[in-house]
Formats: structure tokens, C-alpha cells, sequence
């Protein structure tokens, strides 16, 4: 396999499983030194094993994507040792309850908020210095057709993303003079555990796996990646961009 990104310095949030993983062994295999976050140690130790066997290299960050003060800190730590950041994978992601909005709890909503949006944009704060570093800074951001279809009890979610897009349009058009560039992936229905809670009686067979997913996304991690602002969606035909 081609090593385009070899040297590259990525951060993939939520990198313990699912979508997540799947980058990061992707972004590992053409090179990239993976800086993995998420909550759970033994995941990412699990996933350390998995590049180590690639004969890759990464850096665990074992946090609460809801640590913001951890995201500032973050961002200090890879700039003390590498001075830049190449690739930004904002993977991580909730559902929240499935529920009318008149009976949303207030915390449940609190929470999808702050690792849907929130987050990202700390995210960003922390690492956009890091990103402009680079010869060819790419954040990507991953983003739900909920967004759009507003379905019946949905509403945190979509809502959430919504905003999601909203924030990273934002930082397009902010970094549009810049080597960086900031887009959007939406996967579509995957095979993960995200998923199997959304759709309980979905055969997961039918979907495509988080690593056929995750190897369009990072496409557009690559250098040569040059579109900024858009949108692009999985298909079993190749990544295409989506436009509403």
C-alpha cells in the first residue's frame, strides 16, 4: 500500500472503535503517526497493537472528549513535540435518546451537545494554530444525513449535527486563504455499535463495515485533498460529493 501520509502527524477522536478505529489503522497504514483519543484504555491499547503490527506508530490519549481543559492541553503537548498537526478526524460522536423534544432531558441534551458540537469547535480552538503549521493541514469533521431529514424523535441528534455543519462551514471559509482545509464526511449507515442502537432490528450484514467506510474518509486526508467547505458521503462506488 502507497504511503502518502508518511511523517504525518493525525488526531482521531473517539479512535477506540467503530469509525474511529477503522481511520486510525487506515491513516496508519499509509503512514501517519496516529495521536488516538477516546475514553476507553483498553480500546486504544488494543488499537496501539493493531499499528504496532502494521509496523506504524501512535500516541495514546486516554480522555474524555468532554474534557475540554484535556483538548487545550492537547493541543500544547503536540505542539511542544512536533510544532504541527497534519490531519484533524472529528469522529466522535453520540446518538442521545431517541425521544420527543417536549421529553428530552435537559442533561441528555446537554451532553449530545457538547460531544457533537462543542467539542469539535474546542477541538479547533486547541488545534487550528497546529493545522495552519503544516504544509497541508485537513481536518474532517463526520456529519449524519440526519442533518437534513429531521425524522420524528431524531431531534438531538440532528439537531446536533446541524450545528456540526454549520461550525465547520464556518471554519472553511475562515481558513479558504489558508494551506488548510475543512470538510465533512457522512459514512451513511454503517456496521457499528452506534447503529445497532439506532436500528435494533437491522441485520448488520447488510451494511458496510467501518473499514470500508473509513477508507473514503481518508481520502480526504490525503494532501492532495484540496476541496474545503463540502461535504462528501460513503458509497460502495467511491466517495462523492453531496450537495443540499
Amino acid at each position: 500500500m502507497a504511503r502518502e501520509l508518511e511523517n504525518r502527524i493525525a488526531v482521531v477522536t473517539g479512535a477506540s472503535r467503530g469509525i474511529g478505529k477503522s481511520a486510525a489503522l487506515a491513516l496508519a497504514r499509509k503512514g501517519a503517526h496516529v495521536i488516538a483519543l477516546a475514553r476507553t484504555q483498553g480500546g486504544l491499547e488494543e488499537l496501539d497493537d493493531e499499528i504496532k503490527a502494521l509496523g506504524g506508530s501512535a500516541t495514546l490519549v486516554p480522555a474524555d472528549i468532554k474534557d475540554f481543559p484535556a483538548l487545550d492541553r492537547l493541543g500544547a503537548a503536540i505542539h511542544e513535540r512536533w510544532g504541527r498537526l497534519d490531519i484533524l478526524v472529528g469522529n466522535a460522536g453520540i446518538l442521545g435518546k431517541l425521544s420527543p423534544l417536549g421529553h428530552i432531558e435537559p442533561k441528555s441534551w446537554d451532553e449530545v451537545m457538547a460531544v457533537n458540537v462543542t467539542a469539535n469547535w474546542r477541538l479547533i480552538r486547541s488545534l487550528d494554530p497546529l493545522l495552519k503549521r503544516s504544509d497541508g493541514g485537513r481536518a474532517v469533521f463526520l456529519t449524519s444525513g440526519a442533518a437534513h431529514k429531521t425524522f420524528a424523535y431524531w431531534g438531538t441528534y440532528s439537531i446536533s449535527k446541524a450545528a456540526l455543519e454549520a461550525l465547520v462551514k464556518t471554519y472553511s471559509a475562515e481558513v479558504a486563504t489558508t494551506t488548510v482545509t475543512a470538510n465533512m464526511f457522512s459514512p451513511g449507515p454503517t456496521r457499528t455499535r452506534m447503529r445497532a442502537l439506532a436500528m435494533p432490528g437491522e441485520d448488520p450484514l447488510t451494511l458496510p463495515s467501518a473499514d470500508e467506510v473509513a477508507a473514503q474518509l481518508v481520502e480526504m486526508c490525503l494532501p492532495s485533498f484540496r476541496d474545503n467547505g463540502a461535504i462528501y458521503k460513503y458509497a460502495p462506488t467511491g466517495l462523492f460529493k453531496f450537495e443540499h
